[in-house]
């Protein structure tokens, strides 16, 4: 993640210009020379970058999501999908272990879509509308049957820094989350990377 880190600690940057421009406006003397408040200033930025990439998944993942069973079936699938926005979600058996990750790519493939089929025209195919050139049914009845498996996921424990460093590697948007117990507690995506680290 160094490029993240160099766009970063580059996005802001006090130069010695506005410190020696600061000094002079206030009023109040103040005992340091500029080089020293320079690398106090820096330090302390480090440090900053440091305590927010030591931030755990735990803390930033959504608590809120939704999950869906391996026995589930494909329509129901989609629909639930669809009716909440979401484009995947992490797959559970009975005891709430993790033991696979879906996304409308999976479900697309599984239908033989073309590259101009979209997620909405295999829903209404399903449900019973006309949807041009879109004419063979999925020939599987269950998500376990098309979804990804083993699913990438990461721990509670883990750092968002390498959690970050796991979805630019791997090219996805968000994995499930693993509890201290093995089974599914959250879900983590690289925006709520982004937004917690835009806010602190």
């Amino acid at each position: 993640m160094e490029n993240g880190e160099k766009k970063e600690k580059n996005c802001v940057e006090i130069t010695e210009e506005d410190i020696r421009e600061a000094f002079e406006e206030h009023k109040t003397f103040i005992d340091i020379t500029i080089d020293d408040f320079m690398k106090i200033y820096r330090h302390a930025f480090d440090l900053a970058i440091e305590r927010v990439h030591s931030v755990t998944v735990g803390e930033v993942m959504s608590k809120k999501f939704i999950s869906l069973s391996e026995d589930s079936g494909i329509n129901s699938a989609m629909n639930l999908l669809a009716e909440n926005g979401l484009t995947c979600a992490p797959v559970v058996n009975d005891a709430n272990f993790v033991t696979g990750f879906i996304s409308d790519s999976d479900i697309l493939t599984s239908a033989g879509v073309v590259k101009k089929h979209t997620f909405r025209d295999v829903v209404r195919h399903l449900i019973g509308e006309p949807t041009p050139h879109l004419h063979r049914t999925i020939d599987v009845n269950n998500i376990k049957d098309i979804m990804t498996s083993p699913a990438i996921t990461v721990s509670v424990d883990t750092c968002i820094k390498k959690a970050a460093e796991i979805f630019n590697e791997k090219r996805i948007k968000s994995m499930p989350v693993i509890g201290k117990d093995g089974k599914l507690a959250g879900v983590i995506s690289m925006t709520d990377i982004i937004k917690y680290i835009g806010k602190n």
